[in-house]
């Protein structure tokens, strides 16, 4: 079939490229779209690509056999034009189907919550679309190879093409489009560029009426999608959000109330950071940790040095600045926007220095050492597998001074025998001596207070003794009644074998199985109009 627009092999090229980069910027989406709801683990990665892969070997297979069996590039142009519309509707009905997912499945699963929750997702969303680009590569083979002796050459260029794409659609959404417009917007964009480019094939190549006409609909459908796609909230039943927006790490959501403002990087699990308004203690676990400034200082009247991994919104660097004057704190996260935001709504001072950079990176670039190193890397449901191994924390030891203390969040306390708390613990056992932990009463933190100095409680409760101030005494002799001795196992994780995804899924099991046992007993006894009820 004669098509002028194909005589020159640059518009195969150009198709090849435009499906190579769409293929990469829809996997980037989806990790995004996906993030706010399952997190953006190594486990939601795996279940991403694993599932994108399957959809290019089948839409691989399909191209070839249907390209040999009717060569007719119009079929695929067209198959084109709806993996263009369909990702362009993904912003529309995306996190909708997440949901309906997620609570069709949060009743009928009791573990592997987040795995199934996100393969299904994955398969419903992205396989189809992305099977259609799939049956680009080898459809073009077949235009535009015209004899064997050049055929090398011509699949060469082809998949040279592909791959630049691919590059270039790795780069752009990470780095440019979704700090810039956000995830929906993105996929709109590429949903565009996949439009246009069959809009051109198809107008050029004059095709009679009834081959036409899917242009002027897949315009109207286009154009539909980017009025109610444009919209970048994740939590669409939320209408009270102080900020919602993303950044180059994250999904970012802060709201408040008369008493609070939290700032959650998740919509279904928990929260990363929560300041109170009222100026004074508050029972949160960064109060907790500011019992290592008792222990990790032999003189009151000194200066304390403080480096805190994983600033968040600054809540422990302030209650530090608040009630401790004679404080030199430096702050490590790896998210800007988070600082910005920080500053923004949740009060951290000017005198607080943040440094943006990864906490493991910040250790390796430093000689400094400090009386407390605050560990606060571990949000919600992803924890960074490298600063939870014996070398990271052997890298913390080595930047305290001889008497310091490192104090870590632990936020995903469980019941469970072997369970993340109880690696990480034996873990930091395997570096530290002296190891003590505290429950944040009324939530599922734990704070974890390690040194190589044996004199640390002792100096602990010798300093509180002195201290003047009654809302810290009350707040320090609850953290001194809680204090327990830890005797570590060899629950050991290091840089080679660190599961921690694993692992923190198995408490998340633990935390919906409690959640929703309250529904599941409604839904057992009185069925769905019950359960309907009750919501």
């Amino acid at each position: 079939m004669d098509r002028p627009i194909l005589r020159n092999k640059l518009y195969l090229y150009l198709t090849e490229f435009f499906a190579g980069m769409s293929v990469m910027a829809v996997e980037l989406g989806a990790s995004r779209l996906l993030a706010p709801y399952f997190s953006s683990s190594q486990i939601v990665w795996t279940i991403i690509i694993g599932t994108i892969m399957i959809a290019m070997a089948l839409g691989n297979l399909y191209g070839g056999r249907a390209a040999d069996k009717n060569p007719n590039p119009d079929k695929l142009y067209g198959r084109i034009i709806i993996a263009a519309i369909w990702i362009g509707a993904i912003p529309v009905v995306g996190k909708y189907i997440i949901i309906a997912i997620s609570g069709l499945l949060i009743f009928s699963v009791n573990s592997n919550f987040l795995v199934l929750a996100g393969f299904v997702a994955c398969m419903i969303i992205f396989v189809f679309p992305l099977f259609l680009l799939g049956t680009v590569t080898p459809s073009l083979v077949k235009f535009s190879v015209d004899s064997l002796d050049d055929s090398g050459s011509v699949v060469g260029k082809l998949n040279a093409s592909n791959t630049i794409g691919s590059i270039i659609g790795t780069f752009v959404p990470t780095f440019i489009s979704i700090p810039a417009v956000g995830t929906s917007i993105t996929f709109l964009i590429f949903s565009g560029i996949l439009l246009a480019l069959c809009i051109i094939y198809f107008v050029t190549s004059k095709v009679n009426f009834t081959k036409a006409k899917k242009v002027p609909i897949s315009i109207c459908l286009f154009l539909i999608c980017c009025l109610l796609g444009h919209d970048n909230s994740f939590a669409f039943w939320q209408s009270n959000l102080t900020y919602e927006g993303e950044s180059i790490y994250n999904y970012l959501q802060v709201y408040e109330d008369s008493q609070k403002v939290v700032l959650s990087t998740n919509v279904l699990f928990g929260v990363q950071s929560v300041y109170q308004k009222e100026k004074g203690p508050t029972g949160m676990y960064y109060d907790y940790a500011l019992a290592s400034m008792y222990m990790g200082q032999d003189d009151e009247n000194a200066k304390t040095k403080v480096l805190v991994l994983g600033n968040g919104t600054g809540t422990f660097a302030t209650q530090c600045k608040r009630y401790f004057k004679n404080t030199d704190i430096t702050g490590v996260e790896i998210d800007q926007k988070i600082t910005d935001l920080a500053h923004e709504y949740f009060e951290l001072g000017e005198d607080v220095p943040v440094v943006t950079y990864d906490g493991r990176a910040y250790l390796n670039a430093t000689d400094e050492k400090y009386d407390v190193i605050m560990v606060d890397a571990y949000q919600d449901i992803t924890i960074p597998f490298q600063m939870s191994s014996k070398e990271f924390f052997t890298q913390v030891a080595d930047h305290l001074t001889e008497n310091g203390v490192m104090v870590v969040n632990l936020n995903m306390r469980s019941q469970q025998e072997n369970n993340i708390n109880d690696y990480l613990s034996d873990t930091i056992g395997s570096v530290f001596p002296y190891i003590y932990t505290a429950d944040v009463q009324g939530n599922t933190n734990m704070a974890l207070y390690a040194s190589k100095d044996p004199g640390i409680i002792d100096r602990f409760e010798e300093r509180l003794v002195t201290e003047n101030d009654p809302d810290l005494i009350v707040m320090m002799d609850r953290v001194n009644e809680g204090l327990t001795a830890y005797n570590p196992g060899d629950l050991v994780m290091t840089d080679d074998k660190a599961p921690v995804e694993l692992l923190g899924m198995r408490v998340i099991d633990e935390i919906i199985a409690e959640e929703v046992s309250f529904y599941k007993d409604i839904y057992e006894r009185e069925g769905i109009q019950g359960l309907i009820g009750q919501l």
